[in-house]
């Protein structure tokens, strides 16, 4: 069961309405007076950029996993949405820190989000003031425990992933997600976990949320990001890769090269590392997770939970 619909069912209602604090261009305000208008522009033309960040409860205290990734891909997203962020990447990271705090977490997802004002209307997007919102709550995990080790099952999606030329697709921007959404709830009818999104020549692109990975006769292989988001954990798990030794190649990718994977796993700052059990009826290898897939996912929680000394430039003490 995905991220998203979890989040749903166990906070349905009530997710505008409990104790903490959201930082608002600056300012810590009560949650429940973190309001914006009806007409708020980027409400209407979904307009706008975000992030999903992950913080972990570690030995030393909570860290929040990647922040100046995260915040960095931010920037990169409004600059290509031709949006430009009235705070420094400095003042963003120290504001996720003071949310994440201020909420008393030990772990938790953040969402800074960026989105323009309610000045004016239409295509123009003129005059319109750039607002920085950054939210912080418990996020339920992507899956059951014992997912983790089983896997998911997945189906190839009847709608096809962005065309480089249609929209901006290294912008992790609202709109795009429509595209995530309809393919997702496709799955979730059809009684699969998620979906597999092909580009628009039919080559393997992504999850509706996450980048994949599959293994044939020991050699990883993912997607190209020519139709891709730069996935963080995506990047964290090549570097995992490369470090043992594991060989790794980045290519176009067939539907069908899938069925006869021997190991595959989706990643992202929700999924983690999550294998999948089946693609389009066909049981991946013998069924539930494969060896490399386990050594990189356990690579990947004892790297967020502090279990590792490499890479401390990941870590945000909060």
């Amino acid at each position: 069961m995905d991220s998203e619909k979890r989040m749903t069912m166990e906070s349905k209602g009530t997710l505008a309405d409990r104790d903490g604090s959201i930082w608002i261009n600056g300012e810590l305000v009560d949650w429940r007076e973190a309001k914006v208008h009806v007409l708020t522009h980027t409400l209407h033309y979904g307009v706008g950029v975000f992030e999903g960040v992950r913080a972990y409860e570690t030995p030393e205290g909570p860290c929040i996993f990647r922040l100046k990734d995260h915040t960095s891909r931010l920037f990169d997203s409004a600059k290509i949405m031709r949006i430009e962020i009235p705070y420094s990447a400095e003042q963003l990271d120290i504001a996720q820190k003071q949310v994440f705090a201020a909420n008393q977490l030990k772990e938790g997802y953040l969402r800074p989000v960026v989105f323009l004002g309610s000045e004016a209307m239409g295509l123009r997007a003129d005059g319109l003031t750039v607002n920085v919102a950054i939210a912080c709550w418990p996020w339920p995990d992507y899956v059951d425990e014992g997912a983790r080790e089983a896997g998911i099952t997945v189906r190839t999606s009847s709608y096809t992933r962005h065309h480089v030329n249609i929209t901006m697709c290294k912008a992790k921007a609202n709109g795009n997600y429509i595209n995530s959404i309809l393919a997702l709830r496709e799955a979730i009818d059809s009684g699969c976990d998620e979906a597999l999104l092909l580009d628009n020549e039919g080559y393997v692109a992504e999850g509706s949320g996450e980048n994949v990975f599959m293994i044939k006769n020991g050699v990883i292989n993912t997607p190209e990001l020519t139709s891709c988001l730069p996935g963080i954990t995506r990047d964290t798990i090549l570097v995992f890769a490369r470090e043992l030794g594991l060989p790794l190649i980045e290519r176009r990718i067939t539907r069908d090269e899938f069925y006869v994977a021997d190991e595959a796993f989706f990643t992202g700052t929700a999924a983690e590392v999550l294998p999948i059990r089946s693609v389009d009826g066909r049981i991946i290898g013998d069924g539930q997770r494969g060896k490399i897939t386990e050594r990189l996912q356990s690579l990947y929680f004892d790297q967020v939970r502090g279990k590792r000394e490499e890479h401390p430039e990941w870590h945000a003490f909060v």
